[in-house]
This record gives C-alpha cells, structure tokens and sequence, in this order.
C-alpha cells in the first residue's frame, strides 16, 4: 500500500495539472516544476536516507518517511498557492519518499527469501503498475466532480491505514558498518540535485543553467572519487563503490534509471498535451490515459505470478523493445489525434512494456544481494529510479516548453498577417504565456483585439503545439531504446551470483 500511495501520489497531480493551475492561480510550468523538484529531492536525499534507516533502524525510517509523505498530501490538501506544495508537498514529501523506498525494499529482502522474495518484489511492482492504473481514473473522476483536493485527503487515509498495520511488520536489522560520511552525502546531493534542478531553471528561463549543471556533474565526479578514496583507506562510505562491481547490479541499476527516465517523460507531456491541447478535464485525461495504466497493471501481475517461466532479463528485453515501439508509434499520431482514444494503441503496447519492466528489475537487481549490503543496494536502486523520474519529468518538460516558445517565435516572424510590431509582441507574449494555456483560455485573453489578428494568434498557438509534444516525446523514445540496447547486455549474463 505504501508503494501504491507514492505512484498514485504523482499520478493525481498529473491530472490535476489544470484543476491546480486554475485554482491556485500558478501556471503549468510552475506546477510542473514541483512534481520534478518532489522527484528530485527524493534522488538526491536517497542514499543519505538509506544510510539513515540502517542507523535508526528500517522499520523507523518507513514510518517517519510515510508520515512525511502525510504532511506533504495534507498540504497539498490545503494549499492556497504554489509556495506551499513546493515546500510542504515537494520537498517534505520527497524527502519522506527518500527514507521509505530504500526501507521498504531492505525490509522485503529481509522478511521474504527465495521463491517469497520474488513474488513479493513482483507484488511490489504489481502495486506500482495498480496506482498507475487507478491513479489517472480516480485522480480525474475526483478533480471533476468533487476537488482535487479530496484525493490528497485520501492518500492520508491510506497512510493512516499503513500505520495501522505496522505491527505486522518485522524490523530487519543493520549488522554493516555504522559510520557516517558526510561528505559523501553532501557530494550525493549536490551532484543528483545539481543537474535536475539545473534543467528545472532552464525550463523556467532563469540565469546560471550552465554553472549548476556543472556543478551537478562535478558533484557526481566528486562523489565517485571520494567514495573509491574512503574505501581504499578502510573508512565509512555512504556508498560501498565496490557494489558496482557486479555487472547485474550495473545493469539493474541503469535499466532502473533508463525505465524512470521513459515513464517520467510520457507521464509529463501527455497530461499537459490532453489537458492543454485537447482541453480535456481531467476525469477525459484520465481515461484517455487509462490504456497506458491499465495494461502496465495487467501485464505486471501476470507477468509477477509467472516469474519462472522467462527469465528476467529476458522479459526486461521485450519490456524495454515494447516501450520503444509504443512511443515511435505515438510520434506520428500526435498531431492528427483529434481525441484522447486515438491513442489507444501506441499507449496499449508501451504501458505494457513498462508492465514488464517494473515487475522484473527489482528482482533482478536486489535479489542477489546479502542482507548485510541490501540497504545500500536498495537506496542506490531507489536513487536511480528516483533520479531518473526527475530527470525525464524535468527534461521532457523543459523540452515541451521551449519548443512551444521557438515555434511561437518562428511563427509569428513568418507570419503574413502580424505587422512586424505585432510579429515582436506576439512572440514575447507566447514565450510567456501560450504554454500555459488552452486555445479558449487565449480567446479570453485576445478580446477586444483585431479578428485577423486574433485568429492568427490562435492558429500559431494551435500548429505548434503538437510539435513540441513530438519533440518531448524523443526524451522516452530515446531512454527506451538504451534500455533495449542495455537488455542485450543483461541477456549474456544469466547467472546472478548472491553478493
């Protein structure tokens, strides 16, 4: 249930993305750039959070990460404006998520083993791909008819409902090394946080994009020198580097971030396209979204009860070639899809590539390792998918937006009808503010101008839409075909000896 809560968490907001914007008076980039900054400040707390629940214990660190997660739904329940779901939902939020997903995954490893564990991991897959499902339906069906704001209310009574249950619970206990490296932790953070919060400002068109993008790649060289230093020196590490010496866990690790990266890129631009293009509310999003949901979740649970049949890296190979093959699919009939179901089928096919892939890589990945090196294992899996959500939700989007602003631009400079005056003025004002807005809310905003002049606008604002969709749709095609490239390399190393 907890895993549920964290997929469905993000599945309301995406939805929700015009009920938010309109109510709180904020804009589409901004509420865009939280559900980024709430997956960045889980990846770049993650590993520190890992390395918490060993010291505290992961039974503790699941509870007050899943409380953390309540305060961040509750604020969200209760937000009169932007600055409060950033702080409360984004960042409280996410750094509960950092505490609970390395904790969850080290007390499944520890409470199952063998063919249990398995099951279990695929169960926790299952779980994911279930909220994926219902997320959009009921996200949309709650946002129309009654308040977005009730589904965040329903997320706290799940929680509520966890804790009640955490007596069922077996703590698993840390017998690894207690130390702490607090550099390592601060180089983890600026690395991670560097680089997706640097895509984050350029997506908002601030300064010093260069100078924190360089600093995340820095942050992240720096990470790995001072971690391989520690280690040769015999002193505590966040992170054990010697982990990467496995090539399945190498692998796992970036089919994991690869598999995040694709979801995170899909589930950014379709929401905003079927809300903002379509003008759709959001229960029509989220039933048009319904296809990609509902066959990631059936094919997820098959695919978990059936985990002998095939192995894993073989499924992770059709999964990643599905995945692919949906989004080329999807390319070409964006800008002819006059209704949300037009897109049934490329939608089917990589919902049920990503079915596969989220019932099988943590197995893949976790399943091999000793419960003494778990804990690490599992926050450096969570940080990679944590990562690369943020990085497909922020890089999708930034891409989304800036197309929309070169094509208002290119546009209006062409344009027969727009005087070379109107022609300056009018691609300003798009770059500020087209994106944001549906053809009707830019009828409002035009009265009073001249017809010709109007229709212009509108016709601009309707061509270059579907477009920049197209172009932010590359970010999961191109991460669905390295991670087919990567299955290859997963397949010529069966054998996957216990760490």
């Amino acid at each position: 249930m907890a895993m549920f809560v964290l997929v469905v968490d993000t599945s309301f907001m995406n939805v929700s993305i015009s009920a938010v914007v309109r109510d709180l008076d904020t804009t589409v980039s901004g509420v865009q750039s939280a559900i980024a900054l709430e997956a960045l400040v889980s990846a770049a707390f993650i590993l520190i959070g890992g390395k918490v629940g060993d010291l505290i214990g992961r039974r503790r660190a699941y509870v007050i990460g899943l409380l953390a997660y309540a305060v961040g739904a509750s604020a969200m329940a209760l937000a009169q404006g932007l600055t409060t779901i950033i702080v409360f939902w984004a960042i409280v939020g996410g750094i509960g998520a950092s505490l609970l997903l390395p904790a969850m995954q080290s007390l499944v490893h520890g409470n199952f083993h063998g063919g249990d564990q398995k099951r279990v991991y695929a169960l926790v897959g299952a779980a994911a791909a279930i909220a994926a499902a219902v997320g959009p339906l009921l996200g949309g069906f709650i946002t129309t008819y009654l308040s977005w704001r009730i589904a965040f209310v329903g997320e706290v009574v799940i929680i509520a409902i966890v804790l009640c249950g955490i007596g069922l619970v077996r703590d698993v206990e840390y017998t690894g090394p207690r130390g702490v490296d607090p550099v390592g932790a601060l180089l983890s953070v600026l690395g991670m946080g560097g680089i997706v919060l640097g895509i984050l400002v350029w997506q908002e068109g601030g300064e010093a994009v260069g100078i924190l993008l360089v600093l995340g790649a820095a942050g992240l060289g720096g990470l790995t020198w001072w971690l391989t230093r520690r280690r040769r020196a015999g002193r505590p590490t966040l992170l054990d580097p010697d982990l990467f010496r496995s090539k399945p866990f190498r692998l796992g690790v970036s089919q994991q971030l690869l598999q995040q990266i694709a979801l995170g890129g899909i589930m950014i631009s379709l929401p905003i396209y079927l809300q903002m293009v379509l003008e759709y509310d959001a229960m029509e999003a989220g039933l048009s979204l319904a296809p990609l949901s509902l066959s990631m979740f059936a094919v997820a649970l098959v695919a978990g009860r059936r985990t002998h049949t095939r192995p894993p890296s073989t499924l992770v190979l059709i999964g990643f070639g599905l995945l692919t093959l949906g989004v080329a699919v999807l390319l070409p009939i964006v800008p002819r899809a006059d209704f949300g179901w037009g897109l049934v089928v490329p939608l089917v096919v990589a919902g049920a590539g990503l079915g596969l892939l989220v019932s099988q890589l943590n197995d893949y990945t976790l399943g091999p390792m000793s419960d003494e090196r778990v804990s690490e294992a599992a926050g450096t899996n969570s940080a990679a998918g944590s990562f690369g959500l943020s990085f497909g939700l922020a890089s999708a989007g930034a891409i989304l937006l800036a197309s929309l602003a070169f094509g208002f631009a290119r546009e209006a400079e062409s344009s027969e009808v727009l005087a070379p005056a109107e022609q300056q003025r009018v691609a300003q004002v798009l770059d500020d503010d087209a994106q944001v807005m549906s053809n009707t809310q830019l009828t409002e905003l035009l009265a009073g101008q001249p017809t010709d002049v109007s229709d212009e606008i509108i016709r601009i604002n309707t061509e270059v839409r579907p477009v920049a969709l197209q172009v932010a749709l590359v970010v999961p095609l191109a991460a669905g075909v390295l991670g087919t490239i990567n299955s290859l390399r997963m397949r010529s190393r069966p054998g996957r000896p216990r760490s």
